[in-house]
């Protein structure tokens, strides 16, 4: 039995896409240069990414990639990533005494960065202790993981291009892959111009509030750092507090951003081509907008019935107010899609309160959108699946074959996604079991309502979860076996389980 892969093809490429992280090192080092902090350490972490970078791409001079490759790339890129963002984490952290100049925490929160999760093991006081540069990394590490690496270098690279399909399939998020053009290059592009035009759009609006006054707090700095995080479905935020930090004008900027971010990025560009029509012709999106809005009015209808003690950090409220209708609405659009922000903290609401956000939590976003989750399309497929089988049953000589909007899902399509919802609900159900387990031997006691939201909370790249992990709580007390795992977690979670899975397999000659 032998290990058939190229690796050194695959680790080459790996190499290049090192080098470019590294040039995203600029963004915060001009932040670094402008507020005059931290400037050594991002000019030392450029200096180790290009290196390292460089390094790798010694292993193949001119790599030659297919499928198997192609999964090593984007899997072993993804983990690259994660490592290379420690370096500005461990260089300031270093002799501060910081959080974050533990190397295990490091690798947390910049895997939690990457992944979009937006889990964190620093709280308020670490957020004080760091500059403005490296909170902008912590950012932009969102950012660059919502729409994907492997999706960028697709756009920017020719030799990544070539399998480009192959990579883009095994990184984005959701059971399919719509091609927008005929070059998957330029389908790259086309989708990171939709993502940044948003977040550009985004930032504009957050600093506008700031200029008129509604937002005072809301300056630039905010404004681009909320804005790398909320398209992305994030949810990371320099401020301790998160967007209940902000005023209610920032707030309803956000929302309807963040349930942007969850829909497929494909559509909007049907839209700007002048086909509408294909938002309300598309069964995903009609299920995900109202499975928003159900939620949202079953929320509203809790809160209003004083299932929160504290709806926001100003204070209670009781009764169908403008902001019982906001921090429904706010709470479901950042949870549903897995942006983790908030503006109350629920970890304080009653049961029913927190079973809604929960079932939100399981839904996740749409495919091909940055929201993380199982997604709607995979849930219809599962219930129009299980509505066949009961039928098949009665009618054991009917031919009934899955449909969405009129179209036949292939069998191998719906095995594929039932065998993925699985592999999700096993792998969320047994890591709860573990967290729960480790952290009674180290003597943090989790309920069983925690356990599993840490585990969900990671899996589906959502960030916060309930108790002591609620959205101004921590992983900190986690242990360091438990946090490699959530890391994990994060990281097949991002990649949908399924390509890590594969490359294993695929990756040993049994022949």
């Amino acid at each position: 039995m032998k290990w058939q892969i190229d690796w050194r093809a695959g680790l080459s490429l790996v190499g290049t896409v090192v080098q470019y992280l590294a040039l995203t090192m600029l963004v915060p080092l001009t932040v670094a240069v402008v507020y005059w902090e931290d400037v050594w350490v991002f000019l030392a972490s450029i200096a180790i990414a290009v290196s390292v970078g460089w390094a790798l791409e010694r292993l193949d001079p001119d790599p030659d990639i297919g499928p198997e490759e192609a999964l090593l790339l984007v899997a072993v890129s993804w983990g690259a990533a994660a490592l290379i963002g420690t370096i500005p984490y461990l260089l300031a952290g270093y002799g501060t005494g910081s959080t974050l100049a533990h190397p295990i925490h490091a690798l947390f929160e910049s895997t939690s960065g990457f992944t979009t999760t937006g889990a964190t093991v620093m709280g308020e006081i670490s957020l004080d202790q760091h500059s403005h540069a490296l909170l902008m990394w912590r950012q932009l590490t969102q950012w660059l993981g919502g729409m994907g690496i492997i999706v960028l270098m697709i756009a920017i690279l020719p030799e990544v291009a070539v399998n480009g399909a192959q990579l883009m399939q095994s990184e984005a998020p959701g059971p399919t892959l719509q091609k927008l053009t005929p070059k998957i290059a330029e389908t790259a592009r086309a989708l990171w111009l939709v993502y940044f035009g948003f977040t550009v759009l985004l930032v504009v609006l957050l600093y506008g509030l700031s200029l008129t006054g509604m937002a005072p707090n809301m300056d630039f700095y905010n404004a681009v750092a909320h804005g790398f995080s909320t398209m992305p479905t994030g949810g990371f935020s320099p401020q301790a507090d998160s967007i209940a930090a902000f005023s209610a004008a920032v707030q309803w900027v956000i929302i309807p951003f963040m349930v942007i971010a969850g829909v497929n990025f494909a559509l909007f560009w049907h839209v700007l081509r002048g086909e509408a029509s294909e938002l309300t012709k598309n069964p995903e999106f009609r299920t995900y907008t109202g499975a928003i809005a159900v939620l949202i009015a079953v929320l509203a209808f809790v809160l209003a019935r004083g299932a929160a003690p504290v709806l926001e950090l100003g204070g209670a409220t009781e009764g169908f107010t403008e902001n019982t209708l906001r921090q429904a609405a706010f709470q479901v659009g950042s949870l549903m899609n897995s942006t983790g922000f908030a503006t109350s903290d629920f970890a304080q609401w009653d049961a029913h309160g927190q079973m809604v956000l929960l079932f939100a939590m399981f839904i996740g976003g749409s495919a091909g959108s940055t929201g993380g989750g199982i997604k709607v399309i995979r849930w219809l497929v599962v219930i129009k699946t299980v509505r066949r089988e009961l039928f098949l049953t009665a009618h054991p000589d009917a031919v009934r074959p899955v449909r969405l909007a009129g179209n036949v899902v292939s069998e191998d399509a719906v095995r594929g996604i039932v065998a993925f919802t699985l592999l999700y609900l096993m792998l969320f159900a047994v890591s709860a079991v573990f967290l729960s387990l480790d952290s009674a031997r180290i003597g943090y006691q989790l309920t069983v309502l925690e356990a599993f939201s840490a585990s969900l909370a990671t899996i589906g790249n959502i960030g916060p979860g309930f108790g002591s992990l609620g959205p101004f709580g921590s992983y900190l007390r986690f242990s360091n076996a438990s946090k490699l795992l959530m890391i994990f977690l994060m990281w097949v979670g991002r990649l949908e389980i399924v390509p890590v899975l594969a490359l294993f397999v695929s990756g040993w000659d049994r022949s």
